[in-house]
């Protein structure tokens, strides 16, 4: 009887799992696919995006419309590779013996709507600049773009003290994000620029997190109090280039997309 009782049990015990263990593996395998799902739209632009005046900057394939700092090449830094930009670890490389420099779109973007998806290594920096003239930055044959940068950050690990405006989504070494919402390291953040006549702004994950407007008193004081004040005219709205920064650590960008904004 007690035998009896206990195959019982054993079995009921093994009837009441099974349905939990295919609800398991239902749920990966729809998380598996919407992955992938999502993945093959990455470098994608949709009949409804398209419509709306979207622009890939970057194809998933090649560098086309990019170029260095005061270079026609492609620093040797960055590659591609799964349809995504890499920007390599100077860790990784051996002697440092490469070309390095930032990463610039040979077009330039007065009023614009900017997309993009970046993740980064664990303790890493990195950071997109934007409003970016090529021949301040170039100025003493500097290959590292001067304009103003959303930062890219491991905000919990990086293992210096920062200030406030150095930290991820931040408009860097001027105004700071707040209410941000990180992806773990390793995982990928969606962010978003906006920079409209006099208007900015930064957005991490869905939520705005930085405004500001240009020309404004209490711009021209942050700019001021910032390490960018010995370039008088860094502030200046101008059609800039857009820039993936190299930095010395390993960072990814995908689905990088622009729409063209008429001024308000």
């Amino acid at each position: 009887m007690n035998l009896l009782k206990n195959i019982y049990t054993k079995s009921g015990l093994v009837l009441l799992l099974l349905p939990l263990a295919f609800f398991g593996c239902t749920e990966n395998s729809q998380k598996k696919e919407k992955k992938e799902q999502h993945e093959s739209q990455i470098n994608v632009l949709t009949e409804s995006e398209k419509q709306q005046g979207w622009e890939l900057l970057f194809d998933g394939k090649t560098f086309r419309g990019w170029r260095g700092i005061g270079s026609n090449e492609v620093p040797e830094t960055w590659s591609i590779r799964d349809g995504i930009i890499q920007k390599a670890s100077i860790k990784d490389i051996p002697g440092h013996a490469v070309q390095r420099g930032d990463l610039m779109t040979t077009d330039t973007f007065r009023n614009f709507d900017l997309s993009f998806e970046w993740k980064i290594s664990k303790e890493g920096n990195s950071g997109i600049k934007y409003n970016v003239s090529q021949e301040m930055s170039a100025k003493g044959g500097s290959h590292s773009a001067l304009g103003f940068e959303y930062q890219i950050l491991d905000d919990k690990g990086y293992p210096e003290k920062l200030h406030p405006s150095q930290y991820s989504a931040s408009l860097y070494d001027m105004i700071p994000a707040k209410n941000v919402q990180l992806k773990p390291v390793g995982e990928y953040n969606t962010s978003r620029i906006l920079l409209n006549g006099t208007h900015g702004e930064h957005w991490l994950n869905g939520e705005k997190v930085i405004e500001y407007e240009l020309g404004t008193s209490y711009f021209d004081s942050l700019f001021q109090r910032s390490k960018y004040a010995k370039h008088p005219d860094f502030p200046k709205k101008r059609a800039g280039h857009i820039v993936l920064q190299d930095h010395s650590d390993k960072v990814w960008f995908r689905n990088i997309k622009i729409r063209r904004l008429k001024n308000k």
